[in-house]
C-alpha cells in the first residue's frame, strides 16, 4: 500500500490502496498494520478541503489534525496519488 509520506501524523500512516484508486482522491488514516478495519478516510477537494467518509477509530481532535495537514500538503499528495490513479480530486 503507497503511503503519502514515510512518517506518521497524529500516530498514523497516511496512505491509499491499489485497488481504491479507481475512486476520487482519498487518504486512508491508520495504524502500523494499514488496515482498512478502523482506518479513517477522507476524500480530498481540489483546493485541499476534505470530506469525511468515516472517522474509524481516531478521536475528533485526530481526525481535526489530519484534516489540516491534508489542507497544507494536498498538491504534493495529489502527485503520489497519480502515480497509480486515473481520477481526479474528490467532486470533479
Amino acid at each position: 500500500m503507497p503511503k503519502y509520506y514515510g512518517f506518521k501524523v497524529c500516530g498514523y500512516y497516511l496512505y491509499y490502496t491499489a485497488s481504491c484508486v479507481i475512486e476520487a482522491m482519498h487518504v486512508h488514516a491508520s495504524d502500523r498494520r494499514l488496515t482498512e478495519a478502523g482506518s479513517a478516510k477522507f476524500f480530498v477537494k481540489s483546493n485541499g478541503d476534505t470530506t469525511v467518509e468515516k472517522q474509524g477509530q481516531l478521536n475528533d481532535r485526530e481526525v481535526r489534525q489530519i484534516r489540516e495537514f491534508i489542507k497544507e500538503n494536498y498538491k504534493e499528495m495529489y502527485f503520489k496519488w497519480r502515480e497509480l490513479a486515473k481520477t481526479g480530486y474528490y467532486g470533479e
